[in-house]
């Protein structure tokens, strides 16, 4: 952790939701007026997506499982030079993985491939980081121990593959087939590599589902914000007062003692009351221990890198 440089990390799986956490920090690094520099968890992967196919066949003929989730498909050590670099010096370098052809357009290239690497942008107040390993441990690597603010996004794991089947197939061109495949395949390695993280972070948002989503290999439509819950477990930190933002929330309530309930229709309203006091907290800290002047009021925050 740096209190000068701090690091968010919102750590889910495909299908998890972690994009709608990143549009909350987008809210309040524009409310706070404070600058966040993004960085793509799927830059840290090995290999770009034909090689990638090819070393998951290998690696299928060898008897081995290789995928996204565990740390033989990603170059962990990298990220963890990020996160002690940034959180050190407040610097680093980042890259993107272009999914879609409209990404790849933008930059010259092809989908499935890796933009070069690029120094990030100077004089940030904080690093947020979303992707698959914000708290992952592997062997001698440890990046739970860098974020300052641990994050998880994990829905009923039926809803999150409702979610990657209608996005695979809609919007990156694979078949079902394909997707399914790629479900059963990572499987063993999503126990492994994916569901501990979610015992290390601070706070765990996950969605629930109040339609039936008992089939999600055949489920013809994705459940609505209004047709779900949104959980929300504090763990490994000083909870906010939950009384009071069931007040503030239409709808929440306590579950437990550290968990709050909200409607999935308020789910960026209590996000943005949760999130926004930490966040300012970090930024105040960070820029007093750096010798920072508060920002002027024409002063546009916002999180930088986004694409």
């Amino acid at each position: 952790m740096s209190a000068q440089h701090p690091i968010i990390a919102i750590t889910g799986s495909s299908g998890s939701g972690v994009t709608f956490v990143t549009r909350a920090f987008e809210h309040i690094l524009w409310r706070v007026r404070a600058r966040g520099v993004y960085i793509q968890g799927n830059a840290f992967h090995r290999y770009d997506r034909k090689t990638m196919r090819e070393e998951v066949a290998r690696a299928e003929k060898e008897g081995r499982i290789l995928s996204h989730f565990g740390p033989e498909g990603n170059m962990l050590d990298k990220l963890e030079t990020l996160f002690f670099q940034y959180g050190a010096t407040g610097g680093g370098q980042r890259r993107y993985y272009l999914h879609s052809r409209e990404d790849a357009e933008e930059w010259g290239l092809e989908p499935g491939t890796f933009t070069p690497w690029e120094e990030l942008e100077p004089e940030s107040d904080l690093l947020v980081y979303k992707g698959l390993h914000g708290a992952a441990i592997a062997g001698d690597i440890d990046l739970s121990r860098y974020p300052d603010l641990l994050i998880g996004v994990v829905p009923n794991v039926n809803l999150e593959w409702i979610r990657k089947i209608s996005r695979d197939t809609s919007e990156r061109g694979y078949s079902f087939e394909e997707v399914r495949r790629s479900i059963l395949r990572r499987m063993p390695d999503y126990v492994r590599h994916i569901t501990p993280q979610f015992g290390r972070t601070h706070i765990n948002f996950q969605t629930i589902s109040t339609v039936d989503t008992s089939d999600p290999f055949n489920s013809p439509y994705l459940p609505t914000d209004d047709e779900s819950f949104l959980v929300i477990h504090f763990q490994n930190c000083q909870p906010p007062e939950l009384g009071e933002l069931c007040r503030c929330i239409p709808g929440a309530f306590l579950s437990r003692a550290t968990t709050l309930v909200v409607p999935g229709g308020k789910k960026m309203m209590a996000m943005e009351l949760i999130l926004a006091p930490i966040v300012q907290k970090l930024v105040d800290r960070g820029r007093e221990l750096r010798g920072v002047e508060p920002p002027s009021a024409a002063f546009r925050g916002g999180l930088q890198g986004l694409i």
